[in-house]
Parts: C-alpha cells; structure tokens; sequence
C-alpha cells in the first residue's frame, strides 16, 4: 500500500532524497544570478553589446516563468520525479553547451533551454518535500528549502566573483556538470515516487502556449520598462497580456484541472499565501536592487564594501529559517507571517531613515532585521500553500509557489526603474518606502489567514 509515502521516507532514504532537491535547487537558484557578474567579460569575448548580453539573463528567467506552471502540471501526470530526473539531465546537458557556446545567439538560446531544466527542478521540488517528509515534520522540510533559497540567492554573485577570480567565464556553467551528475544519480536512487498519478489526465498544449504568451509578456513587458524602452511598446505588451490572459483564465475555468491552478486559488488559504509571496519577494528586491546604487553613488562605497554590507540580509535569513520551520506547528503561520512582515518593514523603513553619513553599524542592524523578518516570514508561508493545496494537486502548488516567487521578483525590480525615473537620486529612499509599505500590506493579508480553517494534515 501508499502509507509509508504518505507518513514521507525512512531516515536513510529521507536523507538521500532531500539531498537531491538541495543540489538540483542550488543550481537552478544560483544560475540565475551567476552570470551577471560575468557579463561585460562574455559580451567581450562574444564581440556583443553590454545592451543584449543582458538576454544572457533574461532568457533563462523568462523561460523559468513560461514553464513552472506547465512542469508542475506535467509532474502530476508522470510523476514529479520523473520530471525532477528530466530536469536534471536537461540542466546539465545545457551547462555544457553554456560553456561551448561561440557566439551569442547560441548561448542565449542554450540558455532558454536550461531555464527548462531549472524550471523542471523548481516546479516539483516542494511537491516532493510533501513526499519526502512526514506530515509533521513537513516544516522542517521547507525551512530547508528557505534555507537553500536565501543561500543561493546570496550566494550566486559571491561565487561567480570566486570563480572569474581563478578561470575564465566558462566554468560558471562547466561547475554544474559535476553536481548535476551526483545529483541524478542520487535522483535514481533516493527521490520516492507519487502517491496520485492522474494518467488518465491530458496535457493541454493549447493551455501551455497560453500560459507561456501570458507569462512571457507579463516579464517581457516588466523587463521593457526597467530598462527604459519607450511606453508604446511596454503598453503593446500589457495589452498582450491582458487580451490573451483573458481567454487563457476563461479556457482554465473549463477545465476539470486547470494547468493554472484556478481551484487551488479558490482556497483561502492558499490565495491568501500566494498574495503575501508575492508582495513579500516584491519588497526584497525594491531594496536589494536599489541599495547598492545609493550604497556606491551617493555613500561611495566600493563594489566589495556595498557586497558586504548587502550580506546581513541573507544571513538574518538563513539564520531565522530553521527557528520559523521549528514553529510551524507551534504557532499559527498567519501569526509568524505576520510578525516576519513587521520585522522586515521596520527595516525596510528604518533603511529609509538613514542618517546623512551612517556608520557600517548603522546600515548592518537595519539589513539584518529585515533579513530576520524574511526568514521567519518564508517557511511558514510556504508551509501553508503547500500544505493547503489537496495531495494530488501538490504540482500544481508547487509551481504557482515559484511562480510568485518570480513575479514579485521581476515586479519589484521594474519598480526600482520607476522609483529612479521618478525621483532621481531619491530613487532608493523611494523605493525602500514602496517597499516598507509592501512588507506591511504582506503582514496585513498573511493575518486574515488567522481567520481560516486550520489545514488538514490529511
């Protein structure tokens, strides 16, 4: 029978598969920022322009955010190992090609190609933390993967500095081959199979072109603005979102399963815990992408100095992870989201209140009070989407758990550019309000949560 994957794995098998999911996350997390430390040195050994090496970047983003959704779908299907497995081949393979690419054009398609892979790895890896760890020890197993999220996120430019430092621009990729190998293998051995595989269920490709057209044009249009092209163009591409997602929603709401996962937003809880994620992860990088501008431009700070100073923030939160996992359970997570919004909005505002000349004292209390926030914030809402959402639809949450993730993100990074067109040099202390604010508006809606009905442990 299905009890023992229900109740998670033994302890030797627990380890092993919970190990897959942290190297396969790193990877996919890490490859996201690892390159842009890199790129004036590959747009000059691509004889390319600093304008369209940014699509280095761009592409692997984009192509996470048009296929969460559709992978987690698929893993429902097949079996969210099966995909994980996928995922981690893909991504190797690409990182190979990443490093051989000659020219530009190859490499940012290579890179599309390896958004895939990551995206295989990002959509299913909570939906097998449901499977890998018993029910009341799923806390444990998503304050890890917090953990793994706060590291990585930190940790990519750091890296990547390393690396340059001692090899060429190529290793930034050729580092993954050997850790997507251990990882495969320990895929093969450790990851548990589904305990719902709906084969009876078909994958609507009419859904998935939607739901790539939608996402596509909602990062592409948000990615047009921060960079300063002109409004027509931004506004074509909203009016493309809205138009296709138009019929996209309404060809959901025919479905018994929906790719976009209509019936898990109708639960409040999960609605709820999706709308904090994505105003939180808008806030964080309001202040992580506008400080380092105010940092070096107006404090004078050196690139070393200003990385340093940014190190608080995922500290605080790598540090707060385990303890927020620890109450889950404990303590109501509307409550823990809440006082984690709180905490991060007293220093976001608190940011916006620097003194003229502040000490680096002043600026590492404030980074760690709101890295602390974060981190008792995190695990605690993802806990509850996860959680909320029925077995069988565990994808489906776990895809729409990276795709706030990503759309706060890429929101927050296209209002630091509006924030800076607005208000000039004040475009940082602007931006730390805005996003004060949406650290409070976060600790407002995660306390409705208080109000709904507990979730089953079922």
């Amino acid at each position: 029978m299905t009890t023992k994957v229900v109740d998670g794995l033994p302890v030797p098998q627990r380890y092993g598969a919970i190990l897959t999911i942290i190297i396969g996350l790193m990877m996919a997390v890490i490859d996201g920022s690892i390159a842009n430390v890199a790129l004036p040195t590959i747009a000059s050994d691509l004889n390319a322009t600093p304008a369209r090496s940014i699509w280095i970047v761009n592409a692997y983003q984009i192509a996470i955010v048009i296929s969460l959704l559709p992978l987690s779908f698929l893993g429902e299907m097949v079996g969210y190992r099966r995909v994980y497995k996928w995922g981690l081949g893909i991504f190797s393979l690409t990182s190979l090609l990443c490093a051989v690419s000659p020219s530009l054009e190859v490499l940012t398609l290579v890179r599309v190609a390896q958004g895939f892979g990551g995206a295989a790895l990002m959509s299913v890896n909570v939906a097998l933390i449901r499977l890998i760890y018993p029910q009341r020890q799923l806390g444990r197993g998503m304050a890890i993967n917090s953990f793994i999220v706060a590291v990585s996120s930190a940790a990519g430019p750091t890296l990547a500095a390393a690396i340059l430092a001692v090899a060429s621009w190529q290793w930034l990729f050729l580092i993954n081959i050997p850790m997507g190998i251990v990882a495969l293998l320990l895929a093969l051995r450790f990851l548990p199979a589904n305990q719902h595989v709906s084969k009876a269920r078909r994958f609507d490709v009419r859904s998935a072109v939607m739901n790539a057209l939608t996402f596509g044009l909602l990062i592409t249009a948000l990615s047009s603005f921060s960079q300063g092209d002109s409004l027509l163009l931004v506004g074509a591409e909203l009016l493309g979102v809205l138009v296709i997602g138009f019929f996209f929603v309404r060809r959901q709401l025919e479905l018994p399963v929906p790719m976009l996962p209509l019936d898990l937003l109708r639960i409040p809880l999960f609605s709820l815990s999706v709308g904090t994620s994505v105003c939180s992860f808008c806030a964080q990088m309001l202040a992580l992408v506008s400080l380092p501008f105010f940092l070096q431009s107006v404090l004078g700070r050196s690139e070393v100095e200003t990385g340093l100073l940014l190190t608080p923030w995922p500290l605080a939160t790598m540090a707060l992870s385990p303890l927020a996992g620890a109450l889950i359970g404990r303590v109501h997570a509307g409550l823990l989201g809440s006082a984690g919004m709180i905490l991060m909005a007293a220093g976001l505002f608190a940011l916006a209140r620097l003194p003229a000349q502040p000490s680096d004292i002043d600026i590492i209390w404030r980074m760690a009070l709101c890295g602390a926030g974060f981190g008792l914030f995190q695990s605690p809402n993802n806990h509850t989407m996860i959680a909320s959402a029925p077995p069988q639809r565990s994808g489906g949450a776990s895809g729409m758990l990276g795709t706030a993730r990503l759309l706060g993100q890429s929101s927050g990074a296209a209002l630091v550019a509006l924030m800076f067109t607005r208000f000039g040099d004040g475009g940082t202390h602007a931006s730390l309000i805005c996003a004060g604010t949406l650290a409070v508006l976060a600790a407002l809606v995660s306390g409705l949560r208080v109000q709904s009905k507990p979730v089953s442990q079922a």
